[in-house]
């Protein structure tokens, strides 16, 4: 089949949300995956009207706020109200008002390192070379220094500014914000420039790591561009969201993501094994999920139904979709005996299942709690300590070992029974091990379920009982969870009655 003879004349127009639908059969339509058929529901001017009082009686400290917000996302938001929405769940506004320098002045920092380089956010392609051959010139005389010149604010890293350059033009490349070089792409491209470098300005620990793009990509479509940054502030400062999360290290994503691990080998035990018989690492397809927060996903209005949940709830809902998302493809996964087509299948979800009218109702019905979150990073440190523990043995035995072999030979016999004792008595004390461990983790999980449960009234009082009774068998055998619909209300623990990171 001929493919377009051009790009221009491949895009038939743009859809409501901006992205554009390209002719059947030429190559970018070959290559997106992206679905224009959306299911989200259309809200009444009756409901338009309900959001628009409730924004101007907002109050961030009323909890009845957020109660109220939980109903009305059910039904859907008005696309033309979701940035205002954003900004009053973040309470970004507060956040610009307390800093001590503006947006513009960080932009206006920016404009002067770029002057001094001879580019300008508006030629963001054309500056990939200058820049790399700054970036050169820079660590040849000053040894790959930071780019800090004396008495003088700091600057955004020369390479840092390199790699916004390339992540500009690959985030979103089909939005007609981003997409070509018309006056609005242009103007689209230079604004993700200025908010990526601003936040890298802002926060020079972090600077700027391969996946922000993205969000503040998102943000741009959705609000004005100094909403946007301070929005991608508080998103990436605050730990109720995703503090930690853009560290170059990436710690804090494959922390996360064995958490979310150890969830589907619990909840989805079936699907988790037969991942495990086809060799399938689960890491490989959860840290690209949570990299890009499922901004990935084909079907847009799904996109944004996700994020008003985790802006309102915060990182709970990352796993939550996670596990749905599972959930809705585990019969298709689980026929599948071929590494090669279950793989791909997870790192680029079908329509299908994306479909705002599919995935969203279920996700409605998907509920990961704080304290069962809790469990399972329990059950990480405790894996992850037996690790180092087992690592400790080893390298103790192979020393010990080592020795023997230089021994005389008249004594190789006798050396070589009571290693054999020594291996007897260590894998011994290893199984041991391993029990006792897995009996902390079961106490630690009942005692972090107990404390959850006491906080909303739902433990009876004869299993509100003294740490001791943990370890009896009835209290294991026949502890009983009465919960309600009240159950799927977030939990919010306001005293750190266990030792853990924050999530």
């Amino acid at each position: 089949m001929n493919c377009c003879p051009s790009e221009k004349q491949c895009v038939l127009g743009f859809d409501e949300f901006g992205f554009a639908v390209f002719r059947r059969h030429c190559d970018r339509w070959k290559q997106q995956h992206r679905s224009h058929e959306y299911s989200y529901p259309s809200v009444s001017t009756f409901k338009i009207e309900l959001w628009q009082e409730m924004f101007r009686n907002w109050n961030e400290t009323d909890g009845s706020c957020t109660n109220k917000i939980h109903r009305f996302l059910e039904s859907g938001v008005p696309t033309a109200l979701r940035g205002q929405l954003w900004k009053c769940l973040l309470g970004s506004e507060r956040v610009k008002e307390s800093s001590i320098h503006t947006y513009q002045d960080y932009v206006q920092e920016l404009r002067s390192q770029l002057s001094t380089l001879g580019v300008n956010e508006y030629g963001v392609q054309m500056a990939v070379s200058t820049l790399d051959g700054a970036h050169k010139v820079r660590a040849g005389m000053a040894g790959g220094t930071r780019n800090l010149a004396p008495a003088q604010e700091p600057e955004v890293k020369i390479e840092t500014l390199r790699q916004i350059v390339l992540d500009v033009e690959r985030s979103f490349p089909t939005h007609c914000s981003l997409m070509g070089r018309s006056a609005e792409a242009k103007e689209g491209q230079a604004k993700l420039f200025r908010i990526l470098s601003a936040y890298a300005e802002y926060n020079p620990q972090i600077g700027y790591c391969q996946g922000m793009s993205y969000i503040a990509a998102m943000l741009l479509m959705n609000m004005q561009e100094q909403d946007a940054f301070w929005a991608l502030v508080v998103l990436l400062e605050k730990p109720k969201y995703l503090a930690g999360f853009y560290e170059h290290s990436l710690d804090t994503i494959q922390r996360h993501a064995k958490i979310f691990q150890q969830l589907l080998k619990h909840r989805m035990p079936c699907l988790w094994q037969h991942m495990e018989n086809l060799k399938v690492a689960p890491l490989l397809f959860i840290t690209t999920w949570f990299l890009t927060l499922f901004t990935s996903l084909p079907c847009w209005d799904t996109v944004l139904a996700i994020w008003d949940l985790i802006i309102l709830y915060g990182i709970n809902t990352i796993f939550s979709t996670g596990l749905c998302i599972l959930q809705l493809l585990e019969p298709r996964l689980l026929a599948m005996s071929d590494v090669s087509h279950l793989l791909p299948t997870l790192l680029r979800i079908p329509v299908e299942v994306s479909r705002y009218s599919i995935l969203v109702p279920a996700l409605w019905m998907t509920k990961v709690h704080k304290w069962e979150l809790d469990c399972m990073q329990s059950v990480v440190l405790e894996e992850e300590e037996e690790e180092m523990m087992s690592s400790g043995r080893h390298s103790i035995q192979s020393s010990t070992m080592q020795k023997a072999t230089n021994v005389d030979k008249k004594n190789a016999p006798n050396l070589k029974d009571d290693a054999g004792k020594r291996s007897s008595r260590s894998s011994a004390s290893t199984g041991r091990g391993r029990q006792e461990t897995l009996k902390n983790t079961l106490t630690k999980m009942l005692k972090i379920a107990r404390c959850y449960l006491q906080e909303l009234g739902q433990l009876p009082k004869d299993l509100a009982t003294s740490p001791s009774q943990d370890r009896s068998p009835s209290a294991r055998g026949h502890t009983k969870y009465h919960g309600s619909k009240g159950e799927a209300r977030r939990v919010n623990s306001r005293r750190g009655r266990t030792e853990r990171t924050n999530l």
